[in-house]
């Protein structure tokens, strides 16, 4: 008997053969007949999400979740205008990556072509469903999107919005489905659907991550978790230092390119370091440090080796000292998780050394972390940032959900 996933899988199967024939204009028609669609029934989508966050405070859910699972009529206009910008991004799909002619005849290219149906896992992020479709539907594919049971409100509100405006755009509305069980049991059949979803993009907490990575036999794109480090060089500007780590660490707590770790170079102490607790104080962060961070300010507690691997996804930040930009190289690259990472510095030479020997998907100077991030890079909105190293690194726009075929042209030509 054909179970509920094998059903939508099956589903999304037949209707990514149709994506993957549309052409631009249809898609982008499409697309923003959706970013309509949302705005128009926001009060819809902004009273189901009420009912989310209303039920999450009841379980006692920390108020960085709190404010990821949110929406706000605000958050739906830039959900709805994050589509209108994949709508007037170019289409990948079709583009030819070069041609050769070989010594016999052959003209070889690439083609840039959809990756058939898109499977995603993720948490209590509702503004991921939209950026998803948009994404997956520019891209000709069908995506299936699993949501956490704590948005599921949410989130069937925002793709009743997005099938709506397909309906209206008269596109087929099954290159979006949500899966509305929210057992775990959902997800590990998901896992194993090799043949019916042709990858799989988990987008949440270690844990989940962790749990697809090892346990899927369906591909995976690895989206990382956040550790993420501003190093206060000894030569930095103390007020852009403090305003940089003010906005990295407080500007949204529970998001993955908050900055959880400041390191700091020893010589900075007494002029950055006051500059930069008094900024985060403000804000009822917590700050964890080590000794000679705590001879400085008394607001400091100590830190744990725990601290420097910890993301925290809360209000709190941990301080590490350094004698030096190659020892602060070292402690990041140790304890990052390969996301973003930057430098605070007037030092040209260090500026560079630091981007070229940090390993990480996003690497800064003189600038916040919380940069990392599909709109603020152009992409119109992301499926994810991705901290592997094959097929895609960084935030992942449309070119993250395409893949390649090889195409020949011959006149007649066999292998002798």
């Amino acid at each position: 008997m054909e179970t509920y996933m094998e059903r939508l899988a099956g589903i999304a199967k037949t209707a990514s053969r149709e994506a993957a024939k549309l052409g631009t204009d249809a898609k982008n028609r499409g697309l923003l007949a959706v970013a309509d669609e949302l705005e128009t029934q926001k009060q819809m989508i902004l009273e189901e999400n009420r009912s989310d966050v209303e039920a999450a405070q009841k379980k006692g859910t920390k108020q960085s979740l709190i404010d990821r699972l949110s929406l706000t009529e605000k958050r739906i206009a830039d959900m709805a205008e994050g589509i209108r910008q994949v709508a007037g991004l170019e289409d990948p799909i079709g583009e030819v990556l070069g041609m050769k002619t070989r010594p016999n005849g052959l003209r070889i290219g690439k083609k840039r072509v959809p990756l058939g149906v898109v499977g995603i896992i993720y948490e209590s992020r509702p503004n991921v469903t939209a950026d998803a479709f948009a994404l997956c539907f520019k891209t000709g594919n069908a995506v299936i999107l699993r949501g956490g049971s704590d948005a599921i409100r949410s989130n069937q509100a925002i793709v009743r919005a997005i099938k709506e405006g397909l309906r209206k755009a008269k596109l087929c509305q099954d290159l979006v489905l949500l899966v509305e069980d929210t057992s775990r049991d959902v997800v590990n059949e998901m896992m194993k659907m090799h043949g019916l979803i042709d990858v799989l993009i988990p987008r949440g907490g270690a844990g989940l991550i962790a749990n697809v990575v090892a346990n899927s036999t369906v591909p995976v794109i690895e989206t990382g978790t956040g550790n993420c480090h501003v190093y206060v060089d000894d030569s930095a500007d103390p007020v852009m230092a403090a305003d940089i780590i003010e906005n990295a660490k407080t500007q949204r707590l529970g998001v993955c390119n908050a900055c959880e770790s400041l390191v700091i170079h020893s010589a900075a102490l007494e002029t950055a370091l006051p500059l930069i607790v008094r900024k985060l104080k403000n804000h009822d962060i917590e700050i964890r440090g080590d000794e000679r961070a705590r001879a400085v300010s008394s607001e400091i507690i100590p830190a744990s080796e725990e601290d420097w691997g910890t993301e925290y996804l809360d209000a709190i930040i941990s301080v590490k000292t350094v004698d030096s930009l190659d020892e602060a190289i070292e402690h990041i690259n140790k304890y990052n998780t390969g996301h973003s990472e930057s430098i605070i510095t007037r030092d040209y030479a260090n500026a560079l050394k630091f981007q070229d020997e940090i390993d990480a998907a996003a690497v800064y100077v003189n600038a916040s972390t919380r940069f990392t991030d599909g709109f603020e890079f152009g992409f119109g909105a992301e499926i994810g940032i991705s901290t592997q190293k094959l097929h895609a690194r960084g935030p992942m726009g449309l070119e993250a959900l395409t893949t390649t075929k090889y195409i020949i042209f011959g006149n007649g030509q066999i292998r002798k």
